[in-house]
């Protein structure tokens, strides 16, 4: 049975973003975008254990607008560019081991992923609480590949293969998969300990291409809008 009470949900949301200007509020289909993820995570989670992460104050008033309790103003220090989603996880924590529920293990949920939806979250929760394992990420099969069509500059100015492997054809390489941004799960220990990259027990939760678009630039946009008008044709 998941232990739905031992969850922190974190929705990071800065204001600065520049692939698609204000892409955290911008409305998708008549809905500001964040409230895609913070409506997934309400159809499991009481409102009191999802927490928005944000210096923004418009971000922070249009969370607010969702019924959440918690959406929480960080220092401007942790929304810049080079700020590690670590970082910000471990500000949250720091912010809430006195004030908000008790918690062991975080959901880093992205707003930027609007096609995940409850579903994928408790399947995800699912097999986190089956495995043995530091993280449990969301992923999609990738159709570049470091055996096949991914190279690397070597010192001598020319292109190589990024992985060495005696394949002749995409179909007979090995699946490679790209995080897609959509879901993390890890103990609060465990990202209290360790970087993401120090990580080593990982378990994949794969998700098709289309519930794995990532908003980061225009094009990225205009897809999600297809899907949508798709959805509703």
């Amino acid at each position: 049975m998941i232990q739905i009470e031992k969850y922190l949900i974190v929705i990071p949301a800065r204001g600065g973003s520049k692939g698609i200007p204000r892409k955290n509020i911008k409305l998708l289909n008549g809905k500001p975008l964040i409230h895609y993820t913070i409506e997934a995570a309400q159809n499991i989670f009481d409102s009191s254990r999802i927490c928005v992460s944000t210096e923004d104050l418009e971000i922070n008033s249009i969370a607010k607008k969702s019924g959440l309790i918690y959406s929480y103003l960080r220092p401007e220090k942790l929304s810049t560019d080079i700020s590690s989603s670590r970082d910000v996880v471990l500000d949250v924590i720091d912010h809430y081991q006195n004030q908000g529920p008790v918690f062991e293990t975080i959901i880093l949920l992205q707003p930027t992923s609007p096609f995940r939806t409850s579903k994928h979250i408790l399947e995800a929760i699912s097999l986190y609480e089956s495995s043995d394992c530091e993280m449990v990420v969301s992923v999609k099969k990738t159709k570049s590949n470091p055996y096949f069509n991914l190279f690397e500059e070597n010192e001598s100015g020319n292109l190589e293969l990024s992985k060495k492997g005696n394949f002749t054809s995409r179909q007979s390489v090995p699946i490679t998969y790209e995080y897609n941004g959509a879901i993390y799960i890890f103990s609060k220990e465990t990202i209290q300990s360790k970087q993401f990259s120090e990580f080593e027990r990982i378990k994949k939760y794969e998700m098709s291409a289309i519930d794995s678009v990532d908003l980061d630039e225009p094009l990225d946009w205009k897809l999600a809008e297809l899907i949508f008008n798709e959805k509703t044709d």
